[in-house]
């Protein structure tokens, strides 16, 4: 029996983590043929099963006085080069597979950056989407009292994800601080006030678009001038903004589950500023910036659509940063057949597998999210760092060092690619340099 079958058959309706788990173990075939201890170890069976899975009941009252109830959930995969780490997630899809198929990235992503963290994923089916702050703050600490049990920093440090930012993160943390007694760096993404590093909220979106530079580069290129498309319109996808403008690129898109908008003109640091308040401020949806900017237009996206047409825009580069699978096959195909030739991943795993191999057999730059989205849990990383050291480094020393560990990312990758005979293949080369550094560690540690 195949491994992607042991898994299938396994836990059949986890079709998210099949899909993760499927395109790593097609990668990884030339290195199991040179190296048949593996098979002996079992280390594929080993490596898909969850160390610990934590699945419990989030009780909490809403502001009419209504008892509610949630799921919660932590996933922690894989400790092999240190204490888990990933973010937590709260969104209403919030399931099992969609947590372990993160939670299984986290641990390829984790180990490229070089820093010592394993592999982990939370979260809950809550939607923090129009709740006050009360709500936010009540759920947040009922989920904690259960989370804090298996969490420390030296065992698990949880950061922020979808539905989890910097207001999230100190109700999660005022909460365990008074169960555990302890001011601790076990989560990341704190307010700089109490523990948190400069760039954490920039750093998915600023590190996704230093590997596209560095995947331009190999062509003689750089963003200057560039027509980009991006995704979404949280975190990720502004500092994306950001850091392409800072490049002199025109980004023209941008989106949320309502929409897009596709602003012809280009997005500017003054609009970019009005989508943070947007957003960020006043919790509004898109569709308003054609407020701000007539010119703009909005499109309402249907769910149950074959193809998004945010991606069917003339373009030369594109940016997901929504969520999984958000380009399938005829998506790429109009981004392809619109002049993109570089597609770096701000989401996890935001292409379908047929999406993919469309922009492999294309021959474009496509930059994987286990390797061009690692700028969060780097500098989640640092963070750790600096909280061991009771110290804050400035702003331009840890944007410093997320540009040299992207660039690290970006080397490994392509110099494993061709190494493997695969040249130019970013997907491959991330798959196997994160699988060795992961299965030799463990295999150091002996079968536990």
């Amino acid at each position: 029996m195949s491994s992607i079958q042991f898994v299938i058959d396994r836990d059949p309706y986890e079709r998210e983590f099949h899909q993760a788990v499927s395109e790593v173990l097609e990668s990884i075939q030339p290195v199991l043929e040179k190296n048949i201890h593996y098979r002996r170890e079992a280390i594929l069976e080993r490596l898909v099963e969850p160390e610990r899975v934590f699945i419990f009941r989030v009780p909490w009252v809403d502001d009419q006085g209504q008892v509610r109830v949630n799921r919660g959930f932590r996933i922690q995969m894989n400790s092999a080069i240190g204490p888990y780490k990933g973010g937590l997630r709260f969104h209403p899809s919030v399931n099992l597979s969609i947590l372990k198929f993160l939670a299984f990235e986290q641990v390829f992503k984790n180990a490229l950056t070089s820093l010592p963290m394993g592999g982990g994923k939370g979260g809950a089916d809550f939607d923090p989407k129009g709740k006050s702050d009360n709500e936010v703050m009540r759920f947040c600490q009922s989920f904690m009292t259960e989370l804090f049990r298996h969490i420390g920093p030296d065992t698990d440090v949880p950061a922020g994800d979808i539905g989890v930012g910097a207001r999230e993160i100190g109700y999660l943390f005022g909460m365990y601080k008074r169960l555990a007694r302890e001011f601790t760096g076990v989560l990341t993404g704190k307010s700089l006030n109490w523990g948190g590093s400069l760039i954490r909220p920039e750093a998915t979106g600023y590190g996704n678009v230093y590997f596209a530079a560095e995947m331009l580069a190999t062509r003689g290129e750089t963003l200057e001038g560039k027509t980009c498309l991006i995704s979404g319109a949280g975190n990720v996808a502004q500092f994306t903004l950001e850091k392409l403008i800072d490049l002199g690129a025109r980004p023209v898109t941008f989106s949320d589950s309502s929409g897009y908008i596709y602003d012809p003109a280009g997005i500017d640091r003054p609009k970019l500023d009005y989508l943070k308040r947007l957003k960020n401020v006043q919790r509004g949806r898109v569709s308003q910036y054609v407020e701000f900017c007539p010119d703009a237009v909005f499109t309402p996206v249907d769910p149950a659509r074959e193809y998004n047409p945010l991606w069917d825009h003339k373009a030369e580069c594109a940016f997901p940063g929504a969520t999984q699978n958000e380009i399938n096959d005829q998506d790429a195909r109009h981004l392809v057949n619109n002049g993109v030739y570089l597609v770096s991943e701000g989401a996890n795993m935001p292409t379908t597998p047929d999406g993919i191999n469309i922009f492999i057999d294309r021959g474009i730059l496509y930059g994987p999210s286990k390797a061009a989205n690692a700028g969060g849990v780097t500098v989640s990383g640092l963070e750790m760092s600096q909280n061991s050291m009771r110290l804050n480094w400035p702003r331009e020393e840890v944007d410093k060092r997320l540009k040299g560990i992207m660039k690290d990312i970006h080397r490994m990758c392509r110099e494993t690619a061709e190494r493997y005979g695969v040249p130019g293949n970013y997907m491959t080369g991330a798959n196997i340099a994160g699988f060795v550094k992961v299965v030799d560690s463990m295999i150091d540690q002996g079968v536990v």
